[in-house]
């Protein structure tokens, strides 16, 4: 068998200091995001839940005396705990019996039924999310430009320039950041492996989560639906409409799907910033809507790379999932987390984000380079409101955005004279 060469990925650092820092550590996120081929980097021994041969005998052991499952040098990856979820309990136990740090990974491909485990594992079992690949990790960013010297430096001056052309970016959003599609020699190979993905969670994975069998048609309506809905404000009431036009689906059914769709790590969608720098009636306040990676939005609408030669305002939606996806797993690694802003006046910033220390950027996402002065004028005018507040309420003052980005599919970067930073997609990285 040919020999692979391990892809760094950027949550490894996160891995192992939590592995220095908590007994154990989990794991989730979409099915072939690499969880267990990174985990299996830190791990010195392995048990995989899944596997065929011995399923049914870790299943019975777990049930009789799942520490048993437990015995092998540590770091013990257990892989796919959640089939047999008391094994949760049996780590936990071990984690505070033992006392030592770096014990045990698991990995998981749905989050966890907290019904199913007696307890949390709070303070002893720490919880890492990992996506698909960003485009620094699978080599089409050159990551000249970092978010996080970025943040250290907010008044750098920068000149970047990417050789990813717009073919190739629609490619590389098309195939999405799936390992295992790196793998692949010919773009038709690559291209099947995000489709696969799709006809597995629509065929299967919908109703392995939980034992209830679901309908194979309402999910794929459900996805398309949700695609055509992608980085927009959409409601949930109008995504049900447009599944009911061709299917009947009733609202409750609607949000179970959607629930264990969240729990697949499948739709995450973007949660508003909601500051007080205009008054709350004015503020969008609903979550924008979106998947974990790009590819699945384009397999759910049935295209390939060709169709965005003709139309290249659809692929502007799917460019902003892309740029979601990179800018979770980029700031995950600065402790950040992310949120939108939308206001009733049209005023906007594609994405907000936070670090812990209260940090923040304002970012737009614009696919070319004809309205760039628009998304600079929109950033600056948040930064204008946010001066505004401050003289209003000088007792308890917002802190100022500390960065105001433009991340476009364009070839140069640049600091503007308004300070709004104009990066390409294809220079970004942690």
């Amino acid at each position: 068998m040919e020999n692979f060469e391990y892809i760094r990925r950027i949550t490894d650092s996160e891995l192992k200091l939590k592995l220095e820092t908590f007994g154990a550590v989990l794991i989730e996120g979409p099915k072939w995001c690499g969880k267990t081929t990174s985990a299996k980097q830190f791990a010195k021994s392995v048990i995989e839940m899944q596997d065929p041969d011995y399923r049914d005998m870790y299943i019975e052991t777990a049930r009789i005396r799942p520490s048993s499952l437990l015995i092998g040098d540590n770091p013990r990856l257990i892989d796919e705990w959640q089939v047999a979820p008391n094994i949760w309990d049996a780590v936990r136990t071990s984690v505070d019996r033992r006392n030592e740090e770096g014990l045990y990974i698991l990995t998981g491909s749905n989050s966890v039924d907290r019904t199913a485990i007696m307890h949390t594992g709070t303070g002893r079992i720490d919880t890492q999310i990992m996506l698909p690949m960003s485009l620094f990790e699978s080599g089409e960013s050159n990551g000249t430009v970092s978010l996080g010297r970025l943040f250290e430096n907010p008044s750098a001056d920068i000149e970047c320039a990417t050789d990813l052309t717009l073919e190739r970016l629609i490619f590389a959003a098309c195939r999405g950041g799936w390992p295992s599609s790196l793998r692949r020699r010919s773009d038709a190979a690559t291209l099947l492996v995000a489709r696969s993905y799709f006809e597995s969670l629509c065929q299967n994975d919908v109703s392995s989560v939980d034992g209830v069998e679901r309908n194979e048609t309402a999910t794929r309506l459900l996805l398309s639906s949700y695609a055509r809905s992608i980085s927009t404000l959409a409601s949930h009431a109008s995504i049900i409409r447009d599944i009911n036009a061709n299917f009947s689906i009733s609202e409750a059914t609607y949000y179970d799907y959607l629930r264990i769709l969240q729990r697949l790590y499948v739709v995450q969608n973007i949660e508003a910033w909601c500051p007080a720098i205009r008054p709350k009636t004015v503020i969008q306040s609903s979550e924008k809507k979106e998947l974990v990676d790009p590819s699945l939005v384009v397999a759910a609408l049935g295209v390939n790379p060709g169709y965005f030669n003709t139309d290249l305002k659809t692929f502007g939606f799917i460019f902003e999932t892309l740029c979601i996806r990179d800018l979770r797993i980029y700031s995950s690694a600065l402790g950040g987390r992310l949120s939108y802003y939308h206001d009733r006046y049209g005023l906007e910033a594609d994405a907000v984000l936070h670090l812990r220390d209260g940090r923040y950027a304002l970012i737009e996402f614009k696919l070319g380079s004809n309205d760039l002065d628009n998304g600079a004028r929109h950033l600056c005018e948040i930064e204008s409101l946010v001066a505004s507040y401050n003289e209003r309420e000088r007792q308890c003052p917002m802190r100022m955005p500390d960065l105001k980005i433009i991340i476009t599919g364009t070839e140069y970067g640049y600091r503007r004279k308004d300070g709004v930073y104009v990066i390409p997609i294809g220079c970004l990285r942690d």
